[in-house]
């Protein structure tokens, strides 16, 4: 993995103010901190017609973060590590305040001019999602993550690939201990290498997820585990100097038995479109059609289509704009063997738009809007809303 920083998944804040915090490499050890306050709306994600929690859905928090990088290149061997620590205060919702925990360590190993790879730790804890759970309870999610990645060069325009991950959640809150699960994957890939610094590839893949509760609405008495094996093609092509084309996209099939045949394939994948024409603005967009797993009570992923666009600003050589859409429907029909007219599915929409200051090159203002909105699904019980805020930052690097 090659971020530093691993977005708190309950607020679109985290994500906008999480904000990398990097070593110079080779450079050895660099030191940063981070304080900031934001404002949510609806900040439990309540739906439009269901009471509120203690009288309120709006609230606003405070953060301070303090963290440590590491980089530090031996003759062909790169180390990193990373380890932050942040403390969240709420303003209503007191019971919610936590302290997080990010810590990252990656070693970028390589032997002799054929073998080449990372192997790596990530631990994190942070606040879990409230968009599809109902309540008012802290509920920290612990990620546990060990990889292994190793190339090694055949030929000077052929390479094989594999990598093998385990990445393990725990939830704080017991009605969420059904979300408790680990997940293996192992890759086989082999790679072309082209002059023009493009790159395709076939990729093998299976994951293997192990659930070791059952969900409260389950009448089977089989768990979530699941197995889902994937061909696809890898494509980085450099399609000029100002456009770059990435794609990870084939046929993916998944049995999950816990629900009906419990059976479901068909094309699965991403792509993302990169055009930096070289002038001040930067322009990004994907597409993807892939299953992932829901904190839900009820399934416990879906099949998720979507759209995103987004572009950056370098307004001034000190000022930088960004702005981002994005669009995904959410069906389950795959995962739920029931009759349901007009279709079992929803659809999220996401909206922000943040602006970077930096007056020096250690130091960094910045202020961001953010909107969320979520079409709902009554068999699911999780109905309507829309939530709007806003969150400004100060960091420093030293």
């Amino acid at each position: 993995m090659s971020r530093f920083c691993l977005r708190p998944p309950m607020l679109l804040a985290g994500a906008l103010a999480c904000g990398p915090a990097l070593a110079v490499p080779g450079t050895g050890l660099d030191l940063y901190g981070r304080i900031g306050w934001a404002y949510d709306d609806n900040l439990l994600r309540i739906p439009g017609d269901a009471p509120a929690f203690d009288n309120g859905r709006s609230d606003s928090w405070r953060t301070l973060e303090a963290g440590a990088v590491y980089d530090r290149t031996i003759s062909r061997q790169r180390l990193v590590a990373h380890a932050k620590l942040s403390k969240v205060k709420f303003d209503h919702f007191r019971q919610l305040d936590y302290d997080g925990r990010d810590v990252q360590g990656t070693w970028y190993w390589q032997l002799g001019n054929r073998f080449e790879g990372e192997l790596g730790v990530v631990y994190a804890q942070t606040l879990a999602p409230y968009t599809d759970f109902r309540s008012d309870q802290r509920n920290l999610r612990k990620q546990r993550r060990g990889f292994f990645e190793g190339g090694w060069k055949l030929h000077p325009r052929w390479e094989a690939h594999t990598a093998i991950s385990r990445d393990k959640y725990d939830y704080e809150l017991a009605a969420q201990a059904f979300n408790d699960r680990t997940e293996d994957v192992f890759e086989l890939e082999g790679r072309y290498l082209a002059r023009s610094g493009s790159a395709v590839g076939l990729v093998l893949r299976r994951i293997e997820g192990s659930y070791p509760n059952r969900r409260p609405f389950s009448a089977s008495l089989l768990t979530d585990d699941f197995t889902q094996d994937e061909l696809k093609a890898r494509v980085d092509w450099k399609a000029s100097g100002a456009t770059t084309l990435q794609a990870l996209a084939g046929y993916a099939r998944r049995k999950q038995p816990s629900f009906g045949s419990g059976r479901t394939s068909g094309v699965n994948g991403r792509v993302t479109l990169l055009h930096d024409p070289g002038g001040k603005l930067h322009y990004r967009a994907s597409l993807w059609r892939d299953f992932a797993p829901i904190e839900s009570t009820v399934v416990s992923y879906t099949l998720n289509k979507g759209a995103s666009a987004g572009l950056t600003w370098d307004a001034r050589a000190k000022l930088r704009v960004e702005a981002d859409l994005a669009y995904e429907q959410r069906d389950y029909s795959p995962r739920v063997a029931l009759p349901v007219p007009g279709g079992l599915d929803d659809s999220l929409r996401t909206a922000s738009l943040k602006a970077t200051w930096a007056p020096r090159q250690s130091i960094s203002l910045s202020a961001a809007y953010f909107h969320q909105a979520r079409s709902g699904s009554q068999l699911l019980g999780i109905g309507k809303f829309k939530s709007n805020g806003f969150a400004i930052n100060a960091s420093g690097q030293f």
